[in-house]
């Protein structure tokens, strides 16, 4: 497989962005169990989903797509949904079954890439459906800390936001993963025929 000029590049503007969502990980813990401030904390977790379409939109318009980047910002997203979910299903502001259903997706997607990756197959794209239910639960589960907080005035019409979000979102989420399970035979075969070839 060939590397595009450029590609090979780190320190991109793209990249900086997704280490500073990482990096900003330990914080959103710290404000919800700590400083106990869902409304902040929510905050700041729907900022760091936002910035999700921002650091492809950049690596793009500004051709600083990099190798590094391709799984950087899957990651940045993978570690974002299964830490903010844990969390708040720890939290008890999310509906258990919402947050396992976005868990056990999550699991089973990251699960199946570590191998074929393992395996030698080449990188499946992240399909449209999945980026789009990731990025609905981005916003759901906040809309959800959000919505549990008794004290935010508006704890009602968000709650009802976070259900808006979360329904279709996991529906994408789920037929994306469905959808991975071809594309990942596909990988595999084309694998076989490689190394049968070379």
């Amino acid at each position: 497989m060939t590397t595009e000029a450029g590609e090979d590049r780190v320190l991109t503007i793209p990249n900086v962005i997704t280490v500073v969502r990482l990096l900003c990980v330990p914080v959103f813990l710290w404000l919800l169990f700590d400083q106990h401030k869902r409304v902040e904390a929510a905050v700041l977790l729907g900022v760091l989903g936002a910035t999700d379409f921002a650091d492809g939109y950049i690596a793009r318009h500004l051709h600083q797509v990099s190798t590094l980047g391709k799984v950087l910002d899957p990651l940045a997203d993978r570690v974002l949904l299964m830490v903010g979910a844990s969390a708040i299903l720890v939290d008890g502001s999310v509906p258990p079954f919402v947050a396992w259903a976005t868990l056990v997706r999550e699991v089973l997607v990251a699960g199946a890439f570590l191998v074929l990756a393992a395996l030698g197959a080449r990188r499946i794209d992240v399909q449209w459906a999945g980026k789009a239910g990731t990025f609905g639960l981005m916003f759901a589960f906040p809309f959800f800390l959000m919505g549990h907080d008794k004290g935010f005035s508006l704890h009602g019409p968000i709650e009802f936001l976070a259900w808006c979000c979360a329904i279709p979102a996991l529906l994408l989420a789920w037929y994306a993963a469905v959808t991975y399970i071809p594309m990942a035979r596909q990988a595999l075969k084309t694998r076989q025929v490689d190394s049968t070839s070379a």
